[in-house]
């Protein structure tokens, strides 16, 4: 006689596979591996993510921001460092990162310690941008309250006048570099019995474990 158990097992093949054994132990290479699916899945902007920060008041905050680089197992990004994110960042160096991937059914999810990057990873990247940017990152006074467009149109056009050729970086705007603590990756099933696997940082390594959904 069969086990009613099998045979519901049977029927619902997708709880047949468990990805922990197709995962890396090291979670920035399954981070890399996922972001190509992600990449190659033609998911729109692959590379934006959901930021979220704290205040000294402990009010949270979020806005989607976009991952540029992967130094030395540091994910970074760009910003004012005068902003709102940069003041909260400031005053609570614990963050969280969010990526989600409608069409491959997948969230990546990250915590960990931001601080600045060096001055010289800054002016790399700054010099790399357009002189558009440039402008713009010395125009926005972001997160300030502004009265109308034309009192920011106006800083830019003195702006162009100032800096005639070369756009240097302003000291209030570069990088920060976000040092993960915890990664979670998130795969959805039809189910709802969604797969969650973590990767804490313990030590010099981590920590893999399954979550409930």
């Amino acid at each position: 006689m069969s086990n009613p158990l099998d045979q519901y097992r049977d029927s619902h093949h997708e709880f047949q596979h468990d990805i922990t054994g197709d995962l890396n132990k090291d979670p920035f290479v399954v981070f890399k591996e996922w972001f190509s699916i992600a990449h190659d899945a033609d998911e729109l902007e692959a590379n934006a993510f959901v930021l979220g920060t704290t205040s000294a008041d402990q009010q949270s905050s979020t806005r989607i921001l976009y991952l540029k680089e992967i130094l030395d197992g540091q994910l970074i990004f760009y910003t004012n460092y005068s902003s709102q994110k940069g003041r909260e960042i400031a005053a609570n160096p614990k963050v969280s990162m969010l990526f989600f991937y409608p069409k491959s059914s997948r969230q990546i999810r990250v915590e960990g310690i931001c601080t600045k990057t060096d001055k010289s990873v800054s002016d790399a990247y700054f010099n790399s941008r357009p002189r558009g940017s440039k402008i713009g990152a010395w125009a926005s006074q972001q997160s300030e309250e502004l009265s109308n467009m034309t009192e920011l149109t106006d800083r830019v056009a003195e702006l162009e006048l100032k800096f005639p050729n070369e756009v240097p970086r302003p000291e209030h705007w570069g990088g920060y570099q976000i040092q993960p603590t915890r990664f979670e990756f998130w795969m959805g099933k039809k189910s709802r019995l969604h797969e969650r696997i973590v990767f804490d940082r313990i030590d010099d390594g981590w920590k893999m474990y399954r979550k409930n959904p």
